[in-house]
């Protein structure tokens, strides 16, 4: 069926460009400006938090005016009312996958009203200085034309567990044809790349790439203490859930935003260390940081070949299911590339939580929303095993990203960035921030230092990788293997860095709000390739527990 669609769209593409006319229906909608204000009060409020990364210098960036963000698709909202836009919202908002997908089958919504809702939307709430968040840093310009031509395909043939036509917004260090790939640094502003491969496996299936999502500039790997979720292009990505308080995560921070206010159906990051976990966790969405080599990352802006990995960020189990569905696939270019028969959909239809072994580790037993989530599973008959795993220490790991990024920066740049990208080495872009701190730099690049002052050799950095490897391993092996356990159940991103070193997989799910309001994730472990057994365990537990919910003020 995808080959005879990808025929039909590119037939359709040149009558659709030349003969859609658009009959204006109601008056010309008034422009929306976004204005720049006075910062200094909310940066001001923000030295009074007890997190002493969320002392801002700045929200909004010195570098990119919002409102070209949406510019090019302004004409496109000429004739798209908040009337428009209150009528959709009851099909669109919290809804998952199929459930949209039915409602298009069902003639109440089309494929255009979806994007043009999801445009409005954003530069409704991006274009106001007391609810922006800072999370979009670039809308694709032909995603509406897009959209059209998907709603002149036959709708019966459309699978409802499929991302033909969902929106889906990528973060900017994943290449796209018609968006530059920033990283959310300066000094790749005008980084014109081709489609990273999961973009590309993306598009093949008919998803409509929105636009560019917010990050911590270079992945959250060039400041030292510095708020996560800051890059020089798109500023400060904020938390809907509690603006200039809490933390937005990191570094796929402006993925977990967008995802939680609804900007989008769903938003693609990228993980090193937690930068999938703490993101979702943050902003009460499920996170999956997959198996390193179960998706590509070719074409993505690197920090390390060893432990990068891009992976689905949506507001429930079964999206994020049919999002990995969507991108797996085997990459010859990516030397860690692994092909998957595995039909993650179908593994989530038997979301059996009773009889399964959970893992939970009894000093966070402590955290009363970890304590609820196991007394949950307990109640609908998961067998609870408690666990103390010994602390140990991960010697060397910062050496992995030090050396790794030395060279696959050099390589992405060789490979994928455009002939403008003059800079080629760690010191080459270090020189260049040094040109305008203020702008480039107002947090400085005490990563990027350290970096070049690390002189692990090649050969010390294989044994670094695997004493960690069977350190981190060893960690959740002893528990897992011992106590016949599916799954080790930890919170947030406390465990990323183990599951990065051992390459396992973690899953993190909404299990409520502290007291003030701040998300928590409950997340999931296992061993490698593993996805299946977590999305199903995900998927039991979220049918439990249900505790996702809007963040107050984006309900509108």
């Amino acid at each position: 069926m995808k080959n005879m669609l990808t025929i039909l769209i590119t037939l359709l593409i040149f009558v659709s460009c030349k003969t859609e006319k658009k009959e204006p229906k109601k008056e010309l909608q008034p422009k929306v400006i976004w204005k720049p204000y006075n910062e200094a009060k909310d940066l001001e409020s923000t030295k009074a938090l007890e997190q002493s990364r969320m002392h801002l210098k700045l929200v909004n960036s010195k570098v990119l005016d919002k409102n070209q963000i949406w510019k090019e698709l302004e004409s496109e909202l000429d004739y798209f009312s908040k009337d428009d836009y209150d009528k959709l919202k009851k099909f669109i908002l919290e809804k998952n996958i199929p459930s949209i997908q039915q409602t298009v089958k069902e003639g109440k919504l089309t494929y255009e009203e979806l994007v043009k809702f999801f445009i409005y939307r954003i530069r409704k709430y991006e274009s106001d200085n007391s609810l922006s968040l800072n999370s979009v840093i670039s809308l694709n310009p032909k995603v509406v034309e897009q959209a059209r031509i998907l709603d002149k395909i036959d709708k019966n043939t459309i699978d409802v567990n499929s991302i033909f036509g969902m929106p889906i917004l990528l973060k900017d260090n994943i290449g796209t044809d018609d968006m530059f790939t920033t990283a959310g640094t300066v000094v790749l502003q005008n980084n014109k790349t081709g489609n990273a491969f999961i973009t590309e496996r993306l598009i093949d299936q008919n998803a409509l790439i929105l636009g560019k999502a917010n990050l911590s500039e270079w992945a959250y790997f060039l400041c030292v203490g510095c708020p996560v979720g800051y890059s020089a292009i798109g500023g400060q990505t904020l938390n809907p859930y509690g603006r200039m308080i809490f933390e937005s995560g990191g570094s796929s921070s402006g993925s977990g935003a967008v995802v939680a206010a609804n900007f989008c159906v769903a938003a693609i990051g990228t993980e090193t260390s937690g930068s999938i976990l703490s993101p979702s966790s943050q902003n009460s969405i499920v996170g999956l940081k997959p198996t390193i080599g179960l998706l590509s990352r070719s074409g993505i802006v690197p920090i390390s070949s060893t432990l990068d990995t891009p992976g689905p960020m949506t507001k429930n189990v079964i999206d994020n299911a049919i999002l990995l569905n969507a991108m797996v696939g085997m990459d010859s270019t990516d030397s860690a590339s692994v092909p998957s028969k595995v039909d993650y959909l179908e593994s989530i239809k038997e979301s059996v939580i009773k009889g399964k072994r959970f893992g939970v580790v009894k000093s966070f037993l402590e955290d009363s929303l970890y304590a609820q989530s196991v007394n949950k599973i307990k109640t609908a008959g998961g067998e609870i095993v408690e666990v103390k795993p010994e602390q140990a220490g991960l010697p060397g790991f910062l050496s992995i990203l030090n050396i790794d990024i030395k060279n696959d920066l050099p390589e992405y740049i060789n490979s994928y960035a455009s002939d403008n990208i003059t800079v080629k080495t760690i010191e080459d872009v270090m020189a260049f921030n040094l040109k305008d701190t203020l702008v480039r730099i107002p947090y400085g690049q005490g990563i990027f230092e350290e970096i070049i002052k690390d002189t692990t050799t090649i050969q010390g950095l294989n044994q670094i990788k695997e004493n960690l490897k069977i350190v981190a391993r060893n960690y959740f092996d002893t528990h897992l293997d011992a106590h016949n356990l599916d799954v080790f159940l930890s919170i947030n991103n406390y465990h990323a860095g183990y599951a990065a070193v051992a390459k396992y997989p973690a899953l993190t799910v909404p299990m409520g709000y502290t007291d003030k309001g701040e998300p928590k994730g409950l997340t999931f472990i296992g061993k490698s390739f593993t996805e299946d057994k977590l999305l199903q365990l995900a998927q039991g537990y979220e049918s439990i527990s249900e505790e996702r919910k809007m963040p107050a003020k984006y309900l509108e």
